[in-house]
């Protein structure tokens, strides 16, 4: 099944609720920092984590973004610092 390389990026406004929800997507990927993760899922893995995000945000409060980026634009992220861009085969080109 293809992959999608997602980004996950976070402003919450409440400690326990964006604790809650670092902890819920390490599920889905690996925290490279705090409030972001990449995440390599399948479609209806995504499905499921945007599920999840929506059922522990609040809206009116909270932002979270989502980055779908292809295996090329994937090789071309620059990392200054302690980890790696997290990498597999097989992504799905968007």
């Amino acid at each position: 099944m293809d992959q999608l390389f997602v980004v996950v990026v976070y402003d919450i406004s409440n400690d326990r609720r964006r604790t809650r929800l670092h902890e819920r997507l390490k599920d889905f990927g690996t925290p490279v920092q705090y409030s972001v993760f990449e995440c390599i899922i399948d479609q209806k893995s995504f499905v499921r984590m945007k599920a999840m995000v929506r059922r522990t945000v609040k809206s009116k409060q909270d932002h979270v973004r989502y980055y779908i980026l292809c295996e090329r634009c994937r090789d071309k992220i620059v990392v200054i610092g302690r980890t790696e861009v997290t990498r597999e085969k097989g992504l799905l080109v968007v």
